[in-house]
């Protein structure tokens, strides 16, 4: 969940006035040995619950009556399950899996996506101390080989499969799953599997043997297991513990006390097989007694109207989102007055993660803020990843700026320690990982012999004379390589740099390549967008958009405005080649949550790249001349 911070504008004579929020300035002890520099906290974290759902039980004692989630119906209305509601069923789901022998070895799999059922089986599991895991829908209905869900399967061989819809998965689950693996589903059949209702685990009460279950876990016990995104290589499984989930929340809580002072109230629509929607943003929800509206929208051309819909009826007193949510949501705050006043009603903080927020889209958001409310709403980001439940970094140090990942959250110890010419971050802490499940050595080689997990990501402080200024980001280690000449090329500010100047039009790039003589990329387009800009028929084809006048002519200015910030050869592109035929998700050249794989795009484009290289590809655009 790597994050870029860039601030609207430098330091003013009259700073912008911000809406008052509980935001933590923790200060930092630094140390320094051979080389390694290593950062805390001196806030220390708090004494933690040992389970998540001491907090639900606790809630549904003094709050009962409050919503804890909710969901459109199909007519509409919302359906609201409250926190005392939630916890009879959770009990009774409890109950009713512990009869089916479940275990880390044979654990409960989740393939659809969010959903109120959703929640609760996956919380009745954590009840029972039974692991469970939430897969991506993507990898059964986008899939066209099933590969990443069959690895899925293969890792953890589920005792028990949910589904919403049997229907819908059902080509999924006959190519997968043995026929031996029970099913559990709202609506549907898949012949000739075993399969039981989800209203059959709500039929019974949960009595004194769910709760001895419960009473039995502990803060070792494992909660979940949560895939990563398989960005570098494929999936693995994060083993996460209750403690993790209880510490990365009291760290939330602690760098933004307003959660406490206020229960949150979050809509929300980030997939929950992933941290940040699953771990970060229902934990906030849950951890402090506040109210979840299950958004089934998404920031895309199609279904934006959805979440309109819900933040036109429910304001929120947070938004966390990614960077292409606030890119849609910027757009219709300019255009709708009835959306202002009930998304800023009680509107606190704002938040991104998982990539970089562009200059204008942060500018519009404040310009927006300050013309409704008279002042500015606070954009929060940090540094988290699936191994740390997520968070280690928040931007609560006094710098703004692009790749400014803040300082360690209370509880998180940070090591940078050399590696290839740059500094790998690594992080210690009661939220880091034990170890990836049935991979021994791969578990081995991502921790250090003082115990701290290396993330792979290159951070450097904001100011090498100043630690208590906090870190940046500084790119993904393993993506950097060297021209022929023996320059070194930092990959990942140079994307980021792209893709935050290249918005709107950009929506992702590979930059090649190894051991050549220069730079080029492989650009994908926001085709929807370069669409409105190509002006063409409705029907006329990605590559005819894509070659169109406008926006090859945008494409080209774009490629010059980036080169003008070159320093040399390792930060200046000779060429860009827009690519339509998209990233493919099957080949691993994308991720379900939108993040490229670099090395298997150039793999699979190996053929593409080698005529770029040779002028043999006609859709080039070329760079100028250098100044």
């Amino acid at each position: 969940m790597s994050s870029e911070f860039r601030a609207p504008s430098p330091p003013a004579a009259n700073p912008p006035r911000y809406r008052q929020v509980s935001i933590g300035r923790p200060a930092v002890a630094v140390s320094e040995e051979q080389g390694v520099l290593h950062m805390r906290s001196l806030e220390p974290l708090a004494p933690l619950p040992d389970r998540l759902l001491d907090r639900l039980v606790h809630w549904a004692r003094v709050r009962p009556e409050q919503t804890f989630i909710a969901a459109r119906e199909a007519g509409g209305d919302w359906r609201r399950v409250s926190y005392a509601q939630m916890l009879d069923s959770v009990r009774a789901i409890a109950q009713g899996l512990l009869s089916y022998g479940l275990s880390a070895d044979k654990p409960l799999a989740l393939l659809s996506g969010n959903d109120i059922e959703h929640l609760q089986l996956a919380l009745g599991a954590m009840y029972a101390g039974i692991p469970y895991c939430p897969v991506s829908p993507a990898y059964s209905l986008l899939s066209q080989d099933f590969a990443k869900l069959r690895h899925v399967c293969d890792l953890l061989q589920p005792g028990l499969v949910f589904v919403s819809d049997a229907g819908a998965y059902q080509r999924a689950i006959d190519a997968v799953l043995p026929p031996e693996t029970p099913l559990i589903s709202v609506r549907g059949q898949v012949p000739g599997r075993r399969q039981a209702s989800f209203a059959s685990l709500l039929a019974e009460p949960g009595g004194a043997e769910a709760d001895a279950a419960f009473a039995a876990t502990g803060p070792d016990s494992i909660a979940k297991f949560l895939f990563t995104s398989g960005s570098t290589k494929l999936p693995k499984a994060v083993i996460t513990t209750q403690r993790m989930l209880c510490a990365n929340q009291q760290m939330l809580l602690q760098t933004f006390p307003v959660f406490g002072e206020e229960p949150p109230v979050l809509v929300d629509w980030l997939p929950w097989n992933h941290t940040f929607g699953g771990s970060h943003n229902v934990g906030i929800v849950l951890y402090n007694g506040g109210s979840f509206y299950l958004d089934d929208g998404k920031p895309t051309a199609q279904g934006f109207a959805e979440t309109l819909r819900n933040l036109k009826e429910v304001s929120p007193t947070a938004y966390l989102t990614v960077p292409k949510g606030w890119e849609e949501l910027v757009n219709a705050l300019e255009q709708d007055g009835e959306l202002r006043e009930c998304f800023f009603k009680r509107m606190s903080l704002f938040f991104f993660a998982a990539a970089g927020l562009s200059q204008s889209v942060w500018d519009r958001l404040d310009r927006v803020a300050e013309q409704h409310c008279g002042e500015r709403i606070r954009m929060m980001a940090g540094l988290g990843m699936t191994e740390a439940s997520p968070s280690c970094t928040f931007t609560t140090g006094p710098l703004s700026m692009a790749g400014y990942i803040g300082l360690p959250a209370p509880g998180c110890e940070v090591r940078l320690v050399p590696v290839d010419g740059k500094l790998e971050g690594r992080f210690r802490g009661p939220h880091i990982m034990p170890g990836y499940w049935r991979a021994a050595q791969q578990t081995a080689e991502v921790f250090d012999a003082q115990g701290f997990y290396c993330s792979g990501d290159a951070l450097k402080l904001a100011d090498a004379h100043d630690p208590q200024l906090g870190l940046m980001f500084d790119g993904r280690i393993a993506e950097d390589f060297k021209l022929s000449s023996g320059v070194f090329v930092s990959v990942g500010p140079l994307r980021n740099r792209a893709v935050l100047e290249g918005s709107p039009y950009v929506q992702d790039l590979v930059v090649a390549a190894p051991d050549r003589e220069c730079l080029g990329a492989l650009v994908f387009p926001r085709l929807y967008e370069c669409r409105r800009l190509a002006g063409l028929a409705a029907d006329a084809s990605d590559a005819q958009v894509l070659t169109s006048a406008p926006v090859r002519q945008w494409f080209g200015d774009w490629l010059q405005r980036l080169n003008r910030e070159a320093s040399g050869n390792a930060s200046r592109l000779e060429w860009i080649a827009l690519q339509v035929e998209p990233a493919s998700i099957d080949r691993g050249e994308i991720t379900d949550k939108g993040s490229i794989n670099q090395r298997a795009v150039l793999q699979w484009r190996a053929e593409q790249v080698e005529a770029l290289y040779r002028g043999l590809e006609p859709s080039i655009l070329r760079a100028g001349p250098k100044p």
